[in-house]
């Protein structure tokens, strides 16, 4: 099953593109509640290179590593890449009137329900658009 979340963020496609790709910045937004954090993240952006993102509770009680390897990349357009269990995930970066549409779609994983999971992906989406018009000055 594939599910699909979207945003738009106000802010122009450099400053959207930048935090999406750059490590610390990925580190500030990629969260989908204040009880999580994101403390490291590597990135080769590159189709062949591989991307890794440690997502833990602040508590300590949980954390994983979310990892895939990019197989298309479109500066400032596009970005695709499958996770270590073999799903796949695009998304599209559109720019807009009021700013850039970000488009995510993602296989859905068997664990937790669709619906969670969309929540999850779409609070994720929602602080990365909170971090980045939050840098406008």
């Amino acid at each position: 099953m594939q599910i699909t979340i979207q945003t738009t963020v106000n802010a122009d496609i450099d400053s959207v593109w930048a935090a999406w790709t750059t490590p610390d910045d990925i580190n500030q937004w990629n969260a989908a509640s204040d009880d999580w954090h994101n403390p490291r993240s590597s990135n080769d952006l590159r189709p062949g290179g591989r991307f890794s993102y440690r997502m833990e509770a602040r508590d300590g009680s949980f954390g994983f590593d979310f990892e895939g390897t990019y197989t298309q990349v479109v500066p400032q357009k596009l970005i695709e890449y499958v996770l270590g269990d073999d799903r796949s995930v695009t998304i599209r970066f559109e720019p807009t009137e009021t700013g850039v549409q970000v488009v995510e779609t993602f296989q859905a994983e068997d664990v937790n329900a669709a619906e969670l999971q969309k929540q999850g992906w779409q609070s994720i989406l929602n602080h990365f658009a909170a971090y980045v018009e939050s840098k406008k000055h």
